[in-house]
């Protein structure tokens, strides 16, 4: 059982590993997203969608651990499914083992959690970004579409026919 923990801990290291990678393309996404730079957003997308397929391959992997060290440890017919933080708690008699993966649990944790905060963040920026793009485009469609008003040309005032061609003289 031994070498499913110290294998599980690799796991998880490595998932810590791809998250600290998705939060540092999430860092500059950011400027990304402020500059409006579409080509470039779309690398950083199409990279974070490599990670995010590597953090899926590796948290199936993490589950077929746990499954096997439930079944080693007699816990697989539990009705609950085996998590880190339960094995954490069943390897009270190993201590080393018990921190080392304790070590990897919350260093996980936090990279996911670092990483739900920038992902907060650009999502408000996006959300802003596309309100403004749709500010634009609306104040594009009305000043496209504006009544002309105010349309003087040189000869308004030479005439004397300044509220157009009604016939109407004040004078009269």
């Amino acid at each position: 059982m031994a070498s499913l923990v110290e294998e599980l801990i690799d796991v998880l290291k490595e998932e810590e590993k791809i998250y600290r990678s998705l939060a540092e393309q999430g860092e500059k996404k950011r400027q990304v997203i402020i500059d409006a730079d579409i080509p470039e957003l779309e690398k950083i997308t199409d990279i974070e969608q490599h990670a995010g397929d590597d953090l899926l391959v590796m948290s199936n992997k993490q589950i077929s651990l746990l499954n096997d060290i439930a079944n080693v440890l007699g816990k697989s017919g539990d009705e609950d499914k085996m998590t880190v933080t339960k094995l954490i708690g069943y390897l009270g008699s190993q201590p080393d083992i018990q921190a080392e993966l304790t070590v990897a649990r919350d260093s996980l944790l936090d990279a996911a959690s670092e990483l739900e905060k920038i992902n907060d963040l650009n999502s408000q920026l996006l959300a802003q970004a596309m309100e403004l793009a749709e500010f634009d485009i609306t104040l594009f469609k009305s000043m496209r579409q504006a009544p002309e008003t105010a349309n003087y040309n040189k000869n308004a005032y030479s005439t004397g026919d300044i509220l157009g061609s009604s016939g109407f003289d004040a004078k009269q």
